[in-house]
């Protein structure tokens, strides 16, 4: 623990991952766990797990990364709970945009987060401070939350693991955007990842996740999906190297026993206009939560205001529409077991890049780049963000693995047979 806390105290200051590192409080955590030893059920025995900074630490501040915030938690939320009673040390609080709206970690209050493969780019959002202390080495694993792709949004942009459990699977608190956000891991490999869910995951399979990761026996269908599935809130491009990591990716997977097709996903303008009409309610549940909202900025306090105008009665039928939405979607999986598509349609955002921009313009412009993640937070089912290469100017690159309900299991075990076919986590960008 000591070890780590000296690089986070020479890394950090360069990309702003951590919010606050409890470095006293975690070596007390630690000495703690090397004088009981090994308990019955410790999946993340001694794991240092960092915390997005919209999650409950008890006698820490909630900051939701805004200064709309001053009272300490009360008590640790039962994820954290959780983690702690799974053996892990918990090493700070991680950065994430205001209000988690943005899929970009910078704000005033507290700076801005980098990507700590090149510092003049973004890590992605809102759990960007997660991906990019996972990145650099400055956790085991890290806690995000992702309503439209804010965990696999970092996670790709950092070249990390990131998974978007099924809805109900981990906890999440009353501020979930009417059900499109849930809370996950981010991590280095696929082993840290089922540890994860491991340990504070509901229904989980016998044996566990981990046991299962080399439990694949048979050959899948997969489905790769090139085209954006929703074009919203803007149009987007596919770029080059983006499309390659997905060929790539398809043709390891064909290489490892599976059949993998292009399809195109049947679906309809509902499924994009519904997250989007939960995201921005959702905005403004987030700005009625905080102890100051006035304190917020005027360009996320300016979506806040967009989604309080939103009649309850519209909010009602997306809740009551998910349900044909997702029935559509899933038609995908008749015929295959798992669907294959880009993770972010081009590079990140460069830091400051989107500096004095309207709320709009801004969604518009940061939102093109991740056409793909959004509607698998509409129906609440599994998908997750899988390395797959740098680009010509040494980025990251990523695909998505998308799944069935409640079937995280088949997703993380193809991502394991990708991890072993084509190593990522020996790659550091510090």
């Amino acid at each position: 623990m000591q070890s780590l806390l000296d690089r986070i105290e020479v890394v950090d200051p360069s990309i702003n991952a951590y919010r606050v590192v409890f470095a006293q409080k975690a070596l007390r955590e630690a000495a703690d766990l090397d004088r009981i030893g090994l308990l019955d059920d410790q999946p993340l025995f001694g794991v240092p797990v960092a915390i997005k900074d919209n999650i409950d630490v008890a006698g820490e501040l909630t900051t939701v990364g805004s200064a709309g915030n001053t009272q300490p938690a009360l008590l640790d939320s039962p994820l954290v709970d959780g983690l702690r009673k799974a053996g892990a040390v918990i090493i700070g609080k991680t950065t994430c945009s205001e209000l988690t709206v943005w899929p970009f970690t910078e704000n005033e209050t507290w700076g801005k987060t980098r990507n700590p493969w090149n510092t003049d780019y973004s890590p992605g959002g809102s759990s960007g401070g997660s991906g990019a202390a996972v990145a650099a080495g400055l956790c085991g694993i890290a806690v995000g939350s992702d309503g439209l792709g804010s965990i696999r949004v970092p996670a790709g942009f950092t070249g990390v693991v990131g998974l978007k459990p099924h809805r109900g699977r981990v906890w999440h608190g009353p501020q979930s955007w009417h059900g499109l956000s849930t809370n996950g891991p981010l991590a280095r490999s696929v082993a840290d990842t089922a540890r994860f869910l491991d340990a504070v995951g509901s229904d989980t399979p016998a044996g566990g996740f981990s046991a299962g990761l080399q439990g694949l026996g048979r050959p899948l269908r997969i489905a790769m999906c090139l085209k954006p599935m929703v074009d919203y809130p803007a149009s987007a491009r596919l770029g080059d190297e983006e499309r390659l990591a997905v060929l790539t990716t398809a043709s390891v997977l064909k290489d490892l026993g599976h059949t993998v097709v292009e399809h195109a996903l049947s679906f309809s303008r509902k499924g994009p206009n519904n997250g989007m009409i939960r995201y921005l309610a959702g905005v403004d549940q987030n700005l009625q939560a905080v102890e100051f909202p006035d304190r917020i900025t005027k360009r996320t306090a300016r979506m806040a205001a967009i989604g309080r105008r939103i009649p309850q009665r519209i909010i009602d039928k997306a809740l009551r529409d998910e349900v044909a939405i997702g029935e559509q979607l899933n038609q995908v999986f008749d015929d295959f077991d798992v669907v294959l598509t880009p993770g972010a349609v081009e590079r990140p955002l460069r830091i400051g890049e989107l500096d004095g921009m309207g709320a709009l313009l801004t969604l518009r412009s940061s939102g093109k780049r991740i056409p793909h993640y959004g509607i698998w937070n509409v129906v609440g089912q599994p998908a997750m963000s899988v390395p797959a290469g740098f680009s010509s100017m040494g980025l990251p690159l990523s695909v998505q693995l998308a799944g069935k309900p409640m079937d995280e299991l088949t997703l993380m075990q193809v991502a394991a047979q990708l991890e072993i076919a084509q190593p990522w986590s020996n790659s550091r960008p510090v």
